[in-house]
C-alpha cells in the first residue's frame, strides 16, 4: 500500500511531504501556523497504524477512503491536547500498514486520538447531538481519545464529553465497518462535588437492540460484558442523572472492546 503524509497550509500549498510503501515517516522542522493541516492518504482502503505527533498515543485505525485531514489546533481548540502536542519546531509524523495480528487482536475499537468534528475518512468517529457550549474541551471526540483521568474537568488531561445539562444528549460511535463487540466500558467524569453522575444509561447498537446499564458514583472503569454482536455503530443515550445538587454529569471515556471481523 502506498502511503502519503503532508503538511499543507490554509491555501492548500504543500509545506512538507513524504511518500512511500507500507511505512512512512515525515519530519517537519518548523513551527505550525494557523490554518496548517496534516494529510494522510493511502492507495487503497485498509487499516493503518498512525501517530501524528509524539505527544499522542499511536492507534490502529480504519481508513476506508482518502485523504484524512487533521487541522492543527490553535487557541481554545488546543485545550484537549497535551501542552507539548503540535508545539515547537520539530515534529515527527508516522504512518504504516497495520499488521494482520494487530487488526485481529481484541482491543478497544472505539479509540481514536485524532478524531475531530470534520472527520469522515478515519474510524472510529464520535458524534454527539450536543456539546457543552460548543467548547473543544467538552467535544464528543474527547470520549474516544484514550484520556481517562476523570477526577477534574476542563483542559487536558481532564477532557470529557459534556452534555450541556441536556437529558436528551446522545453520543454515537461509528466504526466505519462491521466489527464484533463483546464489552462496553464507561468512565464517568468524577470531579465531585462539581460533577453529578448517572444512575443508568442505555446503549443502542446498529443491529437494533438496546441494553441498559446500571452505573455507580465513580470515575473508575465500569465494565459491561455483552453477548458478542456484529455492529457498525453504537449510541449511548437516555442517561438518568442521580439525585445530586450538581447539574453537571459528563462522560470521560467510552470503550468498545472486541475484534475486527
Amino acid at each position: 500500500m502506498q502511503l502519503i503524509l503532508k503538511v499543507i497550509d490554509s491555501a492548500g500549498a504543500v509545506k512538507a511531504e513524504a511518500v512511500g510503501d507500507d511505512e512512512l515517516f515525515l519530519v517537519y522542522s518548523a513551527a505550525y501556523e494557523e490554518g496548517d493541516r496534516l494529510v494522510v492518504a493511502a492507495s487503497e482502503p485498509g487499516y493503518i497504524g498512525l501517530s501524528l505527533d509524539a505527544a499522542l498515543a499511536p492507534a490502529i485505525l480504519f481508513m476506508p477512503q482518502s485523504p484524512f485531514t487533521f487541522p492543527i489546533p490553535f487557541g481554545e481548540k488546543r485545550m484537549p491536547y497535551a501542552p507539548q502536542a503540535f508545539f515547537g519546531t520539530l515534529h515527527r509524523l508516522h504512518v504504516r500498514v497495520a499488521a494482520p495480528c494487530e487488526v485481529a487482536a481484541r482491543r478497544n475499537l472505539a479509540f481514536n486520538p485524532v478524531d475531530h468534528h470534520g472527520n469522515d475518512a478515519l474510524y472510529p468517529h464520535a458524534k454527539a447531538n450536543v456539546e457543552t457550549r460548543g467548547e473543544a474541551q467538552f467535544a464528543a471526540r474527547n470520549a474516544i481519545d484514550g484520556e481517562k483521568a476523570s477526577f477534574d474537568h476542563g483542559s487536558w488531561p481532564f477532557t470529557s464529553w459534556g452534555i450541556n445539562r441536556d437529558p436528551q444528549a446522545a453520543i454515537t460511535i461509528n466504526f466505519g465497518r462491521t466489527v464484533e463487540v463483546d464489552e462496553i466500558v464507561l468512565y464517568l467524569r468524577a470531579d465531585f462535588p462539581h460533577d453529578a453522575w448517572w444512575n443508568s444509561a442505555s446503549v443502542t447498537f446498529s443491529d437494533g437492540e438496546t441494553l441498559r446499564f446500571d452505573l455507580v458514583k465513580s470515575g473508575a472503569a465500569q465494565r459491561f460484558p455483552i453477548p458478542a454482536r456484529q455492529i457498525e455503530w453504537l449510541r449511548l443515550h437516555d442517561m438518568v442523572k442521580a439525585d445530586d445538587p450538581s447539574p453537571y454529569p459528563a462522560l470521560t471515556q467510552i470503550e468498545a472492546w472486541g475484534r475486527d471481523l
